[in-house]
């Protein structure tokens, strides 16, 4: 028979990591994937504190491994727990990285890299989606359901946003060669 055990406080404290993640994901996604969410207002509130949560989630990221190390008593020596807990390790890096760039300084500093840097998450976002996969698949808690579904449901939308993304830009490609072939016909007339 299934049954969903009650979770211990590590996991509490990565379900709460992985929900405030996800919500700092869904400004950029609600406008591409549901352009009415623009006229509710809901992006540009979450988008406004969406460095604040980044860093609470990031902060509730080590608690949750700190427990979960302190549980396990994980050898940091061996190298068959960084191959186990690979995806956990890369996505806290991944955290810690866009934590420690979520500020007004690193934004001057780094210009256009910091973009690109903060792109990062999006694949912190798949790994999380693995993470959570791989190690609660056989001894699911009660945050397990809910972890799974908010994760596989940002992951598909930002799937969405990027086919819907790339639909828009080869869209204009087309629109801009065909206005610029009369003009080229014309000129060879001419």
């Amino acid at each position: 028979m299934f049954r969903l055990d009650y979770p211990p406080l590590a996991n509490w404290a990565g379900f709460s990591a992985a929900l405030l993640y996800v919500v700092t994901l869904l400004p950029t996604i609600l406008r591409v994937v549901f352009p009415s969410t623009k006229t509710t207002g809901i992006p540009k509130k979450l988008l406004i504190q969406r460095r604040l949560l980044g860093i609470i989630a990031f902060l509730l990221s080590v608690i949750h491994g700190y427990w979960m190390v302190s549980k396990r008593e994980l050898d940091f020596l061996d190298l068959q727990t960084y191959w186990i807990y690979c995806q956990g390790i890369f996505t806290f890096l991944i955290f810690a990285l866009l934590a420690i760039t979520s500020n007004d300084w690193s934004v001057k500093k780094l210009k256009k890299s910091w973009k690109k840097l903060h792109k990062l998450t999006y694949l912190a976002m798949f790994l999380l989606l693995w993470h959570v996969i791989d190690k609660m698949w056989g001894h699911w808690t009660w945050v397990t359901p809910p972890s799974l579904f908010i994760t596989g449901i940002i992951t598909t939308l930002f799937v969405i946003r990027v086919i819907r993304e790339n639909y828009v830009l080869d869209k204009s490609k087309a629109q801009s060669s065909q206005s610029k072939a009369p003009e080229a016909t014309a000129s060879k007339k001419d």
